[in-house]
């Protein structure tokens, strides 16, 4: 029967406890017995050396003393008898008694004492003998047991060191067998199996693993095909997009690339698949852009020497605790061409239009004059009306003029240094009139000692003739607009305040697109005057804002840099 893990641990350490008992109990044995031979030297021979000097000082005093003396001698004496141990000690002690009797009958006698001395020297021979067998047997006995200890510590040694050096591996072996196993798992080695032998805890634990091994080789045999079909019909449908997409995992790995992708960053699938989007962007400048830019605005590719244009556009895809994502190229190449032609239309329309529309604003002109003839008040009134609407389509074509310029990106600047209150007076003077019919005071708040701008005079003005008539539109009858200017950040800020309705916070980041407007107002227009200002100032490295409250009025601002010193 094998025995298990716990088992075989726990009868190690009882092997190892045993020994030390072992070791402990033999030099405890020692030191008892060695205790035991010097206590019965001291008893049994040091007394007796010690009654035999007292029973000498009392024979060489027994002149001087002789009573005190030899009541002394014969309790040294009976302490003697009691304390016989050795061989002849007996017979010597008796002699000693009977020679004592006679020194009590004639103290004087010097024979006696003699004889005394010699019975009590013979005593004395006798326990130094002793001593010395004994000490002899003692240094015996610490001989053998320091031997026996030794061998006992080094036989001890020998066993705990191998047993230290062999017993770890019960337990190591097992499990450096399943780390390696564990580890070919993971490498998905499914094939490899634990061999373990023994019937323990490890063996059942190897049992288990070769089971789930096992399972885990049948699962990918059997999902394999399917795997491989799951791919490529993955890779097919990824590949079947018209737009160039690119897969990012949470962790930054390049998950895919379909064709058109590819095509355009100019790689093949193992320069992208599977690579962290850095390493990917170190050495492929379009795809460098395409991570770091998160602009949505159209930019230009030149593939196969020809112009294509793109939108970007990233899609999140959830992945666990995560999300991937999705960069999605869109062609709008066809778009950009269609807008281009339309542009170019709009602008030789544009141009088409102007020169018959000026024709009939001089014809307007030259019936107003009085030379021509008489007109009636419903003349008149026609002829007004004319001219309302001629000067009404002039600013209208001048607009999609101005937007032409602006969307083929050919806006023609004049940039000098520009006295700012000119802008303000002409933009003033041109809706004048505008300001007049609805009895609106334009208001000027304006510091004093202005700088000079760098501008360009002509649609600087523009830009803030269209934010006044933007303002006149929008105001009550009888009501009042503020035109500001200070210095501010090394630039000159105008400004035009308006007590019209006010725009909602949701819709005025997209004041400034082309062709938006309000929805719910009441005034209508092109939708193009703010987004060209807003491409006039950009134009002019300035910049454009609004700030607006529902029921409070607009303040529509742009700032141009004043003349560095």
């Amino acid at each position: 029967m094998s025995l298990s893990v716990s088992k075989k641990i726990r009868l190690g350490t009882l092997f190892l406890f045993s020994l030390l008992i072992l070791t402990g109990g033999a030099g405890i044995f020692y030191t008892s017995t060695l205790k035991d031979e010097a206590k019965a030297v001291l008893k049994d021979n040091y007394e007796s050396l010690a009654f035999c000097q007292i029973m000498q000082q009392q024979l060489d005093s027994l002149d001087v003393q002789p009573e005190k003396s030899i009541t002394q001698f014969e309790t040294a004496l009976k302490a003697q008898e009691k304390n016989i141990t050795e061989p002849g000690e007996k017979a010597a002690t008796e002699h000693l008694r009977s020679l004592y009797d006679n020194l009590k009958a004639n103290p004087i006698s010097l024979a006696n004492t003699r004889l005394l001395e010699t019975e009590l020297q013979k005593i004395l021979h006798l326990n130094m003998l002793a001593i010395h067998n004994k000490n002899q047997k003692a240094q015996k006995t610490a001989e053998d047991a320091l031997t026996f200890i030794v061998s006992i510590v080094a036989v001890v040694f020998i066993i705990a060191f191998t047993f230290s050096m062999n017993f770890p591996a019960i337990v190591t072996g097992p499990i450096n067998h399943l780390s390696e196993a564990i580890k070919a798992i993971s490498n998905k080695n499914y094939k490899y199996r634990v061999r373990i032998e023994n019937k323990d805890e490890f063996g059942n634990l190897a049992d288990a693993f070769n089971s789930m091994a096992e399972r885990l080789e049948y699962f990918e045999s059997s999902s394999l095909n399917k795997l491989m079909f799951e791919k490529s019909r993955a890779e097919a449908v990824i590949n079947s997009l018209k737009d160039a997409s690119i897969g990012i995992d949470k962790n930054n790995i390049i998950l895919f690339a379909n064709h058109q992708a590819l095509q355009l960053l100019g790689l093949n699938t193992n320069e992208i698949v599977g690579k962290e989007v850095a390493e990917v962007a170190k050495s492929n400048d379009l795809f460098n852009f395409l991570i770091s830019n998160e602009s949505s605005a159209p930019f230009k590719i030149v593939v196969e020497n020809r112009e294509n244009y793109f939108i970007k556009e990233f899609i999140d895809v959830a992945q666990g605790e995560g999300n991937s994502k999705v960069i999605v190229l869109r062609n709008i190449t066809s778009f950009k061409e269609l807008d281009v032609a339309k542009t170019n239309f709009i602008a030789t329309i544009s141009h088409e239009l102007k020169t018959p529309l000026a024709a009939s604003d001089f014809s307007l002109k030259l019936l107003e004059d009085q030379r021509i003839g008489t007109l009636s008040d419903e003349q008149k009134e026609l002829i007004q009306n004319l001219k309302q609407d001629n000067q009404r389509i002039l600013k209208i074509i001048s607009e999609l003029l101005n937007m032409s310029q602006v969307e083929t990106g050919k806006i023609e600047l004049d940039v000098q240094l520009v006295n700012p209150y000119l802008i303000i007076d002409h933009a003033i003077e041109t809706v004048a009139t505008s300001a007049k019919e609805k009895k609106i005071e334009i208001k000027k708040i304006v510091e004093d000692g202005l700088p000079l701008i760098k501008a360009d005079a002509e649609k600087s003005t523009w830009v803030l003739n269209n934010f006044l008539t933007n303002a006149i539109k929008y105001s009550v009858e009888g009501g009042s607009i503020t035109i500001v200017a200070k210095v501010a950040n090394e630039t000159v800020a105008f400004s035009v305040e308006d007590n019209g309705p006010g725009i909602a916070k949701e819709y005025q980041s997209r004041l400034f697109e082309r062709y938006f407007q309000v929805p719910g107002s009441k005034a209508k227009g092109t939708g193009l005057g703010l987004g060209i200002s807003r491409e006039f100032i950009i134009a002019q490295n300035g910049k454009i804002w609004v700030e607006s409250q529902v029921g409070r009025g607009s303040t529509f601002s742009f700032s141009l840099a004043i003349e560095p010193h």
